[in-house]
């Protein structure tokens, strides 16, 4: 460029300005197309969102928030995903609605999960929100009841039949007892007001951060045996699962979820009190004293890596059910859960 300015006529010098002028132009047009073309691609390579729906085990309660903070602080959007959170009008359902494609993921239990590979249902195990086992036995603290072996001879009430009753037979054998040296009673969904109310001496499937709570607030205070102390194996309480016959058409999208939640856990245990407004704002409803007691009993409970896998925790309460005849074969651990970041 200097070989050829140096060789131009003096003529040719007035041209120079608009020259100038002209190239100033070409440039800013040139930056204005490249800012178009960068607008376009990034318009292009923005990944699309991806619908996904979640159904609860229950109502929203404090054991969903990570979930819900996910949700409330943008960490699902961020990550390319439109969460859709649902609650159940039938606790047992959720499993059977993802074994039916009807929904993406639903929060279970791993004691059932068990029970349900083997009958056939094509779930699976994606991430653990509650890592340690929130069902209790639990009898009024002035039942004169100190031990397990003290309730020969008693009512127990219970929710649901099944699993429940495995665990139960369990404490109760690692006592010295059976379930023929108690009287069972159905109580439904009314755990607390049954014991309460002294129509039962001790229920079974209490979940220890709320029942104990509760009965607190109604000036009942409660006493609670925990089951992984007599001799039931320690299980994840609550679980994601999917459908496993679809699972890798969505593997990558679940990962992103888990990793969501993963963040929200941590964001939850480093800001407690700002994870409860951003908790109570998600429904006005969620405000209460008992929820608020319940929040900060479970807390500690929270899976801290909510996506990996402990094998042998699967392992061996598959051989418990197995041993006890709840199932009919034992399940290989790939068919009941799966670590999505170890694929």
């Amino acid at each position: 460029m200097r070989t050829t300015a140096r060789s131009h006529p003096p003529s040719h010098r007035p041209a120079r300005p608009l020259r100038r002028w002209l190239t100033l132009a070409l440039a800013s047009l040139t930056i204005g197309m490249t800012g178009t073309a960068s607008a376009q691609d990034n318009e292009i390579d923005a990944p699309e969102m991806i619908d996904l729906s979640v159904m609860l085990d229950w109502y929203a309660n404090p054991v969903h928030a990570p979930l819900i903070i996910a949700k409330q602080r943008g960490l699902f959007e961020k990550r390319g995903l439109d969460v859709d959170i649902q609650s159940p009008a039938d606790p047992s359902v959720p499993p059977k609605l993802v074994a039916a494609g009807r929904v993406d993921l639903a929060l279970s239990y791993q004691p059932q999960l068990h029970l349900q590979v083997d009958q056939g249902l094509p779930v699976v195990r994606i991430g653990t929100l509650v890592a340690t086992p929130l069902n209790a036995l639990v009898v009024r603290a002035d039942s004169g009841i100190e031990a397990v072996a003290d309730l020969a001879g008693h009512k127990i009430g219970y929710s649901v039949g099944g699993v429940e009753e495995v665990l139960l037979a369990a404490t109760l054998e690692h006592s010295g007892l059976s379930l023929d040296d108690v009287e069972l009673v159905n109580v439904n969904f009314s755990l607390t007001p049954a014991l309460i109310s002294q129509r039962v001496d001790a229920v079974t499937g209490a979940f220890r951060n709320f029942e104990l709570a509760q009965m607190r607030h109604e000036g009942v205070p409660g006493k609670a045996f925990y089951i992984e102390e007599e001799g039931v194996p320690t299980y994840d309480e609550l679980i994601f699962v999917a459908n496993r016959d679809t699972l890798d058409d969505h593997r990558d999208a679940y990962r992103r979820f888990m990793a969501a939640i993963g963040e929200a856990t941590a964001w939850i245990i480093n800001h407690p009190d700002d994870a409860w407004q951003r908790f109570i704002d998600y429904d006005e409803s969620l405000d209460t004293p008992l929820n608020a007691e319940a929040w900060e009993a479970t807390l500690p409970r929270f899976a801290l890596r909510p996506a990996a896998l402990d094998t042998k925790r699967y392992r061996d309460f598959e051989a418990f059910l197995l041993e006890r005849g709840e199932i009919k074969a034992q399940s290989p651990i790939s068919r009941l859960a799966v670590d999505l970041d170890a694929q």
